[in-house]
Order: structure tokens, then C-alpha cells, then sequence
């Protein structure tokens, strides 16, 4: 099964398309730019409260049979923040000194 590669941030509704190197995903692959991740969550995921990873880019073109977007395309449902942009200050404040792999 492939990523989803959700097509914009969770937070700012920033556009991320697949090629993107600011998208940040979590382990459930809630998907937020890196700037978000930085400035407003600082590390702490507000749906799940695991840490962020670099999201892959996967290839355009299909190097192998079945591979790349021309397969296996990107989502195209937008998804926001379940949250109030405080609820998710409040919860990242509790979480963000504690590393992800402790929490």
C-alpha cells in the first residue's frame, strides 16, 4: 500500500504537491508543512501527538512496472485540522519537550 500524499498542509492549507520537500508527515500520515510543524506545532503531531518525518517523494516517472504517480496517483481530499489553532498550541506546550521516541 502507498503513501496517500495528501495534497496540502493540515494546519495553513498550504498546497503540497507530491514533488513537495516541505511536506512533513507522522506515523498516520497526517500531513502539515515544515513550517507549521517549526513554528506552530514544533514537533508534535495534534491528532496523535507522534513526531514528524520528511515526507518521500515518490517518482513521477514508473521506473519499475507499477511504480510512480502514473500508478499510484496522490490523494486529492484537502484534510484541516480536527482542532482550534489554540487547542493545538496548548497540546503541542504539553508534548514538545518530550522526544517523539518517549512519548
Amino acid at each position: 500500500m502507498a503513501l496517500e500524499l495528501r495534497p496540502n498542509c493540515e494546519c495553513c492549507d498550504k498546497d503540497l504537491p507530491p514533488e513537495a520537500t516541505e511536506a512533513r508527515i507522522c506515523s498516520y500520515e497526517c500531513t502539515f508543512c515544515a513550517t507549521c510543524v517549526d513554528t506552530v506545532l514544533h514537533d508534535v503531531c495534534p491528532n496523535c501527538g507522534g513526531g514528524f518525518q520528511v515526507r518521500p517523494i515518490r517518482p513521477a516517472k514508473a521506473w519499475r512496472d507499477g511504480t510512480g504517480l502514473v500508478n499510484d496517483p496522490p490523494d486529492d481530499r484537502r484534510h484541516s485540522a480536527s482542532y482550534t489553532r489554540e487547542e493545538i498550541e496548548k497540546f503541542a506546550e504539553t508534548l514538545r519537550e518530550i522526544p517523539p521516541g518517549e512519548r
